[in-house]
């Protein structure tokens, strides 16, 4: 929309950011049950018109119309199409206009949901693919789109139990049976066999099959670039991602996964980099403006820009705080601000997805150790178990919750029912399995060690992590509470200069 009439536009610089040589543009208009479309083609570094058409029908050919304009830029560019694409073209995603509608209405929702607030706006996106099936049982893109959906909310913990894994399984498999000669059914089993099984082997094998067909889909290579860093192949992962980035390089999806993977690797002036090109496509975006001030608190222990984006945004708009409190009471508590914690907490949600369902009380419990009241501290951790173990005794292999667990009971003073279950959930989910999030459970294994007393294992523990690419960073050490037990230790004070370096890659 940045591109809309009106706006003050020069095509050749819109190519050139875009990173194309031609550039269709156009316009829509409905009236009644009839649209008018017009469309050109322009030759963006002469500013040229290579061809112009305009289209006056009944609205349910709006399908036929847009494989009419396919086919005539086709022809227009010289493009060699197959005849697969030829019938690729020709076919409509569905004849429904109304399954259509829920279609990119879901597929709007879910580009736009940041994932600290996409609990509800997942499943209502879910909501909108079902009323698109149910209207058109044979819309396969929309079973593709589910198939997706249903898979993230198990791997980030919105919902990680089996029947959310059948809902996934079946969207796909209805996909593959609808056609299997497409390539966006085997994209679809490949996000399943990536996000539920963490089965790298079969998902590559259907990303293969999907990349003939798809060869520039940009989902090909944002799933190819995700399992990389899986499996510990961090330059390929950023190789995969740069690509994905030229394909749509507007995409703040994409540039996020960029600038985290930077972030894991300790290379901050490219995730800064990868931020600010994300800020330049949504300057107001607050979730980006947040994320970007945590590069200065990673990178040089710097708390203040985060402050201010973060007093900026809430003055702006206090109804966008939901998006960015869980960050906000990271900066308070490595500032040590009671109030702003306070405040923070204040605006949390109920439940906190990062990678496991971790309940605010956590949070309490932490904000109270970090201004040494025991009892509040107790009191809010108590009641955070509760809610942990329930989910771990519902799925005792999930690696992320049983260690969220074992930090709650190391806080409340359980020593071996602590290191038995952060040792476990490493066992479950090593760094051989799953590089980013294993890292992430020696990370915590450490917190866990130091929680309990246990300092020379917590920082041989530390001495790990701090080699391979993680969370672990230099303003993190010196700054957070989760670290205050080995403060004063060289041993620790060593490692927290180390964590300024870059991740040294194999």
């Amino acid at each position: 929309m940045q591109y809309k009439t009106g706006v003050k536009r020069n095509v050749r610089e819109i190519a050139s950011a875009l990173g194309v040589a031609h550039v269709v543009e156009g316009s829509v208009q409905r009236t009644a049950n009839r649209v008018r479309v017009s469309a050109q083609l322009i030759d963006a570094r002469t500013d040229t018109h290579l061809w112009v058409e305009r289209y006056d029908r009944p609205l349910d050919d709006v399908f036929a119309i847009q494989t009419d304009i396919a086919k005539a830029i086709a022809g227009q560019l010289q493009a060699k199409l197959s005849p697969a694409e030829k019938a690729a073209i020709e076919q409509p995603p569905t004849t429904n206009l109304v399954a259509y509608d829920r279609y990119l209405r879901a597929a709007k929702l879910f580009l736009l949901t940041p994932d600290e607030v996409a609990s509800e706006n997942l499943r209502q996106t879910i909501r909108l693919l079902d009323q698109a099936v149910a209207l058109d049982p044979t819309f396969m893109v929309a079973y593709c789109f589910l198939a997706r959906i249903h898979a993230y909310l198990y791997f980030v913990g919105f919902d990680h139990t089996p029947d959310r894994v059948m809902l996934a399984k079946q969207a796909r498999d209805t996909a593959l049976r609808i056609d299997p000669e497409r390539g966006e059914p085997h994209l679809a089993a490949a996000w399943v066999a990536y996000h539920c099984y963490r089965d790298y082997e079969t998902a590559l094998t259907e990303v293969g099959i999907a990349r003939r067909k798809l060869p520039n889909d940009v989902a090909v290579f944002e799933i190819t670039a995700l399992i990389a860093r899986r499996q510990g192949h961090w330059q390929q992962s950023i190789s995969y991602l740069q690509r994905a980035v030229e394909l749509d390089p507007r995409s703040m999806n994409l540039l996020q996964a960029a600038a985290g993977t930077y972030q894991e690797l300790r290379r901050f002036s490219e995730a800064a980099a990868a931020w600010d090109r994300a800020l330049v496509i949504a300057p107001g975006d607050p979730t980006a403006r947040v994320w970007r001030a945590q590069v200065d608190l990673e990178s040089r222990g710097d708390t203040e820009p985060g402050h201010k984006a973060i007093q900026s945004i809430i003055a702006a708009d206090p109804g966008v705080v939901d998006t960015i409190a869980e960050r906000w009471l990271n900066f308070a508590l490595c500032r040590r601000d009671a109030v702003e914690i306070t405040s923070a907490l204040a605006s949390l949600p109920s439940e906190i997805i990062a990678w496991s369902k971790v309940p605010r009380s956590f949070f309490e419990g932490l904000a109270a150790r970090a201004r040494n009241d025991a009892i509040a501290a107790k009191a809010a951790f108590t009641r955070a178990r509760v809610e942990m173990e329930k989910i771990v005794q519902e799925q005792p292999d999930y690696a992320q919750a049983l260690c969220t667990l074992g930090m709650i009971d190391a806080a409340l003073g359980h020593k071996e029912d602590a290191l038995r279950e952060g040792r476990r959930a490493v066992e479950l989910l090593p760094i051989t399995k799953d590089a980013a999030s294993g890292a992430e459970m020696l990370t915590n294994l450490a917190i866990i060690y130091a929680w309990v007393d246990e300092k020379d294992l917590a920082i041989k523990q530390l001495e790990e992590v701090v080699l391979i690419p993680s969370h672990i960073s230099y303003g993190q050490l010196r700054l957070h509470p989760f670290w205050d037990h080995l403060r004063g230790d060289p041993r620790f004070e060593k490692l927290v200069e180390e964590a300024k370096k870059p991740v040294a890659l194999k």
